[in-house]
């Protein structure tokens, strides 16, 4: 049994009703269960569940930004502290109360810096990042890496290159 019910509808929309009632020869009431029915169906869920796959999509390409972003960073780290390690000689004992000094106001000078880069909109990463070019050669040769220092999978790699690039200039 079907129960009646009263609506109110912008007269737009109750004149479009009646002309298609009119057109394709059925009640009004049939075209309105039938929409009633396809919104309360599955495709109307699966519209739902299109914006949220999309919202979620979008979510993990920020993800994966960040995570590109985060390797970039711990890289970058990695790169100054073997550099550091190996630049810099060791002290005698009678410089290291002025290296203190000096490492403290360096410090100091650091700490500030990156307050005042942190403040902007802009950061020194997102900088690098861009002026990259995804074309650019590896940051050191293959002659400036010492093999011996590196691991098995990381040798056969480089080594493959090598051969490789032997085999493109030829």
């Amino acid at each position: 049994m079907n129960s009646r019910i009263n609506m109110y509808i912008p007269h737009k929309l109750r004149s479009e009703l009646d002309l298609t009632a009119r057109k394709s020869g059925v009640t009004k009431s049939s075209i309105v269960e039938a929409a009633l029915m396809g919104h309360f169906s599955a495709e109307h869920g699966d519209k739902r569940d299109a914006v949220f796959i999309k919202r979620l999509d979008r979510m993990t390409r920020q993800m994966d930004r960040q995570a590109r972003d985060f390797l970039v960073i711990l890289e970058t780290l990695a790169l100054f502290i073997r550099y550091y390690l190996t630049v810099m000689p060791p002290l005698a004992a009678s410089e290291k109360q002025a290296a203190q000094a000096l490492g403290n106001e360096r410090f100091e000078s650091f700490i500030t810096q990156l307050a005042k880069r942190l403040s902007r909109k802009a950061n020194f990463i997102h900088d690098v990042i861009e002026d990259i070019p995804s074309s650019a050669p590896d940051f050191y040769s293959f002659g400036e890496v010492a093999e011996d220092d590196l691991a098995p999978d990381l040798k056969k790699d480089i080594s493959n290159r090598k051969e490789g690039a032997t085999d493109d200039q030829a």
